[in-house]
């Protein structure tokens, strides 16, 4: 007998994207959709799927996440974003494991779009994030940014991909570039963590050295340049976001 399964999902101002996301959901068990007061349609989007939505104040990625977990009826979790599609080969994989599974979580391959196109270099070819895992061996941190599963047990990898539509457009990379930025300077505040100019410029030069030259970047065409020195400007300003504030 399968093992029954409830994906778990953030959204705010998402209307964009989750009607798509929701379409690749409709095999799942359980949906629940934890909304930080859109304004635009997602929430009645989300009601033509039969999600359970709860509406609350932003909280940061992890406590909201791990909140969205814990309204769970089922023990195993699918977590996914709303820029995100369930492949149908992940779909297939996924109830296969279910039936008989071997871990308390697994690693699902992601593949990533960057206006428009699809990334195979740039360091996002390795991504495998945590998404499918058993409740009862763990759950999202409550870091406010960068947010991860913190999994008691064994772990495998699932090579059938999800499919994320990240960034449409320089407008949405730069916005969210933005806002993590502040977050995550935030968090490095909190911490007693300050940089100054030189530093600050060394981490955005050494990340897009990385992401062009080492992790092969360039042979993502003109998107990767773009991608590596956008991703360049968001580190220089998470680290220039704590010069002299206390």
């Amino acid at each position: 007998m399968s093992e029954k399964l409830t994906a778990t999902i953030i959204t705010k101002n998402e209307e964009k994207n989750i009607d798509r996301c929701l379409k690749s959901l409709n095999w799942v068990d359980e949906i629940i959709v934890v909304d930080s007061y859109s304004e635009d349609s997602t929430v009645e989007i989300c009601k033509k799927y039969n999600c359970k939505i709860i509406q609350q104040e932003w909280q940061g990625f992890g406590k909201t996440k791990r909140h969205a977990v814990n309204l769970t009826e089922n023990d195993w979790i699918l977590s996914i974003d709303a820029d995100e599609v369930v492949s149908e080969q992940l779909r297939e994989q996924i109830k296969e494991v279910l039936t008989d599974p071997d871990a308390v979580g697994y690693n699902i391959r992601r593949k990533s779009f960057y206006l428009g196109r699809l990334i195979n270099f740039s360091g996002w070819n390795s991504d495998y994030p945590l998404r499918l895992f058993n409740k009862k061996f763990g759950n999202y941190n409550e870091k406010t940014v960068h947010e991860y599963v913190e999994l008691r047990g064994n772990r495998k990898k699932i090579e059938e991909y999800i499919l994320h539509y990240t960034y449409p457009t320089l407008h949405t990379h730069i916005e969210k570039i933005n806002k993590y930025s502040d977050l995550s300077a935030a968090e490095l505040i909190k911490n007693g963590k300050h940089y100054g100019i030189l530093l600050s410029v060394f981490f955005g030069i050494n990340r897009f050295l990385k992401m062009y030259f080492l992790q092969l970047g360039f042979l993502d065409g003109a998107e990767g340049f773009i991608l590596a020195f956008n991703s360049a400007f968001g580190v220089f300003l998470k680290y220039i976001k704590t010069r002299n504030r206390k």
